[in-house]
């Protein structure tokens, strides 16, 4: 089975899963086993599979959904969860701080690294950082051509020595003459995919030897999706010679057996931070995690399902603030505008106000007072994002003369801001009164949403 169709099964299975009508525990099972399945056919490492599901069946066992969520929902949340973490979690930053950047590519005969390295420079470049390639492959004699070619295609400055058989002497000369003679500030080292004596360990002892001499910012290793269970021992032989930062996935275009990839992720513990699926300099993207995950898993039926996640994290986290204010008694326009922004990602204000302890109490709002408030919300952050730091740590300071200021920076009035503080004061008194009388807090949530 190669990876697309892999990734259809377990659709499937998400569907059946959310629709089925046996018992939770003996549906997880059912589920666990078919997923086992799925990924070993798609060439994930077997002891990757087994570790990976029965953490997914620990939790979806032991944990308990939060009040409101269906265990079946619960479950699905867990299983993405934990694809999303196998995947490396959140995407990869590619942006760069220190300058200049050495980026050494390592990788077997035929995974593209040298076609990886033209990718890389025109993505680079196209950031706008100045990069340069370098070729330390003294053994397969079109190596040396194949990468001038593609620099010069792109612009892209390069270095390489066809009489040289020293790959550490290459790589030192060409970093100092690519910085030095054309202002490079990210050098890409492409190395060799082959031992001239043809021994693996040999060439693995060349890139260790390598990487010490130039000691690279970050080591990517280039696997090709069509390698299959072998990229769980070569991420795992490379990373013990020079330790993988991150993983490049060349050839994912749909036709080849993708596990191994994901093996090499947890073999090494580095991310996928691109991947290639065509043979273009253009063709190379950054790895999203989630976006695969949800594609895997079927977004379009998992898609409001983790908006509801979404919604009951972002409630928990305007209690939190809530509790902290009040244990402290502080409180400062910079908490208002974090509960602002908070009602406005948990979307329509009813819905919000039902999820805050104390809504109970509230008197009934009119879809009208609803419509207000949440138009309020707009325009109380507009005003909050005006002001100055000083501003809205000490509020107090906000006299007539700085309100016409954040009016006119708000396009609002005087008295939108006006109202704003008065808000705030109300606050700030209430926070003050609860402090005092421990066990209140619903009160909050009940009087200081009147907005």
């Amino acid at each position: 089975m190669n990876l697309m169709k892999g990734l259809e099964a377990v659709k499937t299975l998400v569907t059946s899963f959310l629709k089925g009508s046996e018992s939770y525990e003996k549906s997880v099972d059912d589920f666990i086993r078919e997923l086992q399945k799925i990924l070993i056919k798609a060439d994930l490492n077997v002891k990757v599979v087994f570790e990976f599901t029965k953490k997914i069946r620990d939790e979806a066992l032991k944990s308990e959904p939060p009040p409101g969520v269906l265990r079946r929902e619960w479950f699905i949340k867990i299983v993405y969860d934990k694809f999303v973490e196998l995947f490396g979690g959140e995407e990869a930053q590619t942006t760069i701080g220190k300058l200049p950047y050495t980026i050494m590519l390592v990788g077997i005969q035929g995974s593209g690294k040298t076609t990886t390295a033209g990718k890389l420079a025109l993505y680079y470049k196209r950031l706008g950082y100045r990069p340069g390639l370098i070729t330390t492959d003294t053994y397969r004699p079109a190596a040396y051509e194949q990468l001038l070619q593609i620099g010069d295609s792109i612009g892209i400055p390069f270095y390489g020595d066809k009489t040289a058989s020293n790959p550490v002497i290459i790589a030192k000369e060409g970093s100092v003459k690519l910085i030095n003679n054309f202002k490079c500030n990210v050098i890409i080292v492409d190395t060799a995919g082959r031992h001239g004596y043809g021994s693996e360990e040999k060439l693995l002892e060349e890139m260790r030897e390598l990487s010490k001499a130039i000691a690279p910012d970050e080591v990517l290793l280039v696997i090709d999706s069509y390698i299959g269970q072998k990229a769980y021992d070569l991420a795992r032989k490379f990373h013990e010679y020079t330790p993988i930062g991150s993983i490049i996935i060349t050839k994912l275009d749909g036709t080849a057996k993708g596990g191994g990839a994901i093996s090499a992720v947890v073999a090494t513990g580095a991310r996928i931070k691109f991947v290639c699926d065509g043979e273009k300099l253009e063709d190379i993207e950054v790895f999203n995690p989630k976006k695969f995950v949800g594609k895997l898993l079927g977004l379009g039926d998992l898609e409001s399902l983790l908006k509801k996640f979404e919604a009951l994290e972002e409630s928990r986290e305007v209690e939190k603030r809530i509790e902290k204010m009040v244990t402290t008694g502080k409180i400062s326009l910079r908490d208002v505008y974090l509960q602002l922004q908070s009602l406005r990602k948990l979307g329509p204000l009813r819905k919000v106000l039902e999820m805050i302890p104390g809504f109970p109490l509230m008197p009934v709002l009119s879809d009208e007072q609803i419509k207000l408030s949440e138009g309020k919300i707009k325009k109380w952050i507009n005003i909050i994002e005006s002001m100055t730091y000083e501003e809205l740590d000490n509020p107090s300071i906000i006299d007539r003369r700085r309100m016409r200021r954040i009016a006119m920076g708000s396009g609002t009035s005087v008295s939108d801001v006006e109202e704003l503080i008065r808000y705030y004061e109300q606050l700030k008194h209430l926070i003050k009164g609860l402090r005092r009388k421990k066990g209140l807090l619903s009160k909050l949530g009940a009087e200081g949403l009147k907005i």
